[in-house]
């Protein structure tokens, strides 16, 4: 497993780490609203923050194991060369779209940086603690599924494909 690999598996471990935080702030959230009629000025706001970055980062380790919506009961049909050539082909296009989300992410984040905004809620978080979530997930995204794209160009996603089903 080489260090890509291994930091893409150990982010997926933080975003289920986030879901699970994310969970248990929602449901404090509710036994102090509902049962002791205190509700919280932070549990709704980190509990979409850990959501958001858990999602964001999670997404390299989903695309690498193959966890992603697929419709592809006309591909199944074609022959293996047939398939890892498309397959290839759509890796590329997630590339491409995410190499253009984490170009446009990071614009918008350091934007925010430099501008100091806030979220404008009773915390009032600096902004750029989300907004910085997207250009590092697509970014790890990007190089995910370029590594995607070389490994179908070459014949190996079918015999993944198989492994994991």
């Amino acid at each position: 497993m080489g260090v890509f690999n291994r930091l893409v598996f150990g982010l997926a471990w933080v975003a289920a780490s986030l879901f699970v935080a994310a969970g248990a702030m929602l449901t404090y959230e509710v036994i102090a609203r509902y049962f002791f009629v205190r509700p919280t000025i932070w549990a709704a706001e980190l509990s979409q923050l850990c959501l958001i970055w858990g999602c964001l980062l999670g997404m390299a380790w989903l695309l690498s194991a193959r966890r992603h919506i697929a419709v592809d009961a006309v591909i199944q049909l074609l022959p293996a060369g047939a398939r890892n050539l498309i397959e290839a082909a759509a890796m590329l296009l997630v590339a491409a779209f995410s190499a253009m989300v984490t170009w446009k992410g990071w614009g918008i984040f350091w934007d925010s940086f430099e501008r100091g905004r806030t979220t404008g809620s009773m915390l009032d978080l600096p902004s750029w603690i989300v907004e910085l979530a997207v250009p590092m997930g697509f970014a790890l995204l990007f190089v995910q599924a370029l590594i995607e794209a070389v490994r179908s160009a070459r014949g190996q996603a079918a015999d993944r494909e198989i492994a994991i089903e």
